[in-house]
């Protein structure tokens, strides 16, 4: 009998997680007329520019600069992260310690206009590890409640009960996988990206990232009551 589709219902954008401030930054700031703060020229300015110019100023240690790479990121780093772990417990500690790290050692960035990428992959990075953190504290009976699937942080609101209980499923047995084949899926199938651009999130190579999957794919064939949508497409892409 030939296994019927499943569609990922996915949130489009997850809430994003804004700098630990109660106050406007001083660099959007110059006076206030009324209630209302006027945005600097400065600012206006900043926003004008792309990542390859915001990268150098914020290796300079432009404050303005920070945090417009921040802001013009946090939905795609917040987004990433939740979508890998399957809820967003925990996830925007993740993403403020890989903005850390990513600001951090920004001067070791060759390529400034693949700041979105390389976040990206910090990102993924610190998924991983806590992935494999929170799997060896369940063998030990030691998981938390916040571990398990939040199908609230995953799926679209359009999403019918069905999609819902499918998208459950699939998160559910990527849950049993290796991280490292869970991540790659992921990448994929979830976030949509094509083979290259996979492997860089992951750090690994093509050959690897197309191992991964392919072992991750044929996991959810056995063990899902309807085959994932892509599924024969996808073996045959990944053809070497």
């Amino acid at each position: 009998m030939t296994a019927r589709p499943v569609k990922l219902h996915l949130v489009p954008s997850a809430p994003v997680p804004e700098p630990s401030s109660d106050r406007a930054p001083a660099s959007e700031v110059t006076e206030v007329r009324g209630d209302q703060p006027v945005r600097s020229s400065e600012t206006s300015a900043l926003d004008a520019l792309g990542d390859e110019s915001l990268v150098p100023l914020v290796a300079q240690g432009h404050m303005g600069a920070t945090e417009l790479l921040y802001r013009r990121h946090a939905a795609f780093a917040f987004n990433l992260g939740v979508r890998i772990a399957g809820s967003a417990t925990d996830v925007e500690d993740v993403v403020h310690d890989a903005f850390l790290r990513a600001f951090e050692s920004i001067g070791s960035l060759r390529n400034p206009k693949a700041f979105r990428s390389w976040l990206g992959s910090i990102v993924v990075h610190a998924t991983r590890s806590r992935l494999r953190r929170g799997k060896l504290l369940r063998l030990f009976g030691l998981g938390r409640d916040g571990d398990v699937v939040d199908i609230d942080c995953i799926a679209s609101d359009q999403a019918s009960p069905r999609a819902r209980a499918e998208l459950a499923q699939v998160y559910a047995l990527l849950r049993t996988l290796p991280a490292d084949d869970r991540i790659a899926w992921t990448l994929r199938f979830v976030e949509g990206h094509d083979l290259k651009a996979a492997a860089e999130l992951a750090g690994c190579s093509l050959a690897t990232i197309k191992r991964r999957i392919r072992r991750a794919q044929r996991y959810l064939k056995n063990h899902f009551v309807a085959a994932h949508d892509g599924a024969d497409g996808a073996d045959k892409e990944l053809e070497p």
